[in-house]
């Protein structure tokens, strides 16, 4: 079994969104995807990027992805990188294309000197809570996250 990390192209653009599709299922969050093939083409594949894209193959059969994007913490002066989305195929779990792709945005930080790697994981997700300690992942209880959208986005942009 050979496990193998690649950046997205355009041709993985249907793949992506399935990808996202599976992932927002097993979260039980389904109704929530919007996203299109047109979304993903757009800001994954146009001239300056702000969002990326790595695809996990096992023997050149793509089980997975990453998609992350670059934040900036000003306590520590230097970039990092959250990691908006994770999956692996249940498939394929178990058989290191998770752990790959975590390693491979671990060196994308070291070698772009970047701060840290961070993501959210959802409370009730055992598995994923358990996977992301193996790799050495430390919760930040002391943070709860904050979000505006909908009608209250709007709302607060009216003022």
């Amino acid at each position: 079994m050979r496990i193998t990390i690649r950046k997205a192209s355009i041709n993985d653009t249907s793949l992506i969104v399935s990808f996202i599709n599976q992932l927002a299922e097993y979260e039980k969050l389904l109704h929530e995807v919007e996203v299109q093939k047109k979304d993903i083409e757009r800001d994954l594949f146009c001239e300056h990027p702000r969002v990326f894209c790595e695809i996990a193959e096992i023997n050149d059969e793509p089980v997975g992805f990453a998609l992350y994007y670059y934040t900036y913490s000003t306590f520590r002066g230097r970039h990092g990188i959250w990691l908006e989305d994770l999956y692996v195929d249940p498939k394929a779990r178990g058989s290191g294309a998770g752990k790959a792709l975590m390693a491979f945005l671990a060196q994308k930080c070291q070698l772009q000197d970047l701060a840290r790697l961070e993501w959210w994981v959802l409370d009730w997700n055992k598995p994923a809570i358990e996977f992301y300690n193996s790799i050495g992942a430390k919760k930040q209880s002391e943070w709860s996250v904050c979000r505006i959208d909908g009608v209250e986005l709007e709302n607060l942009a009216k003022r």
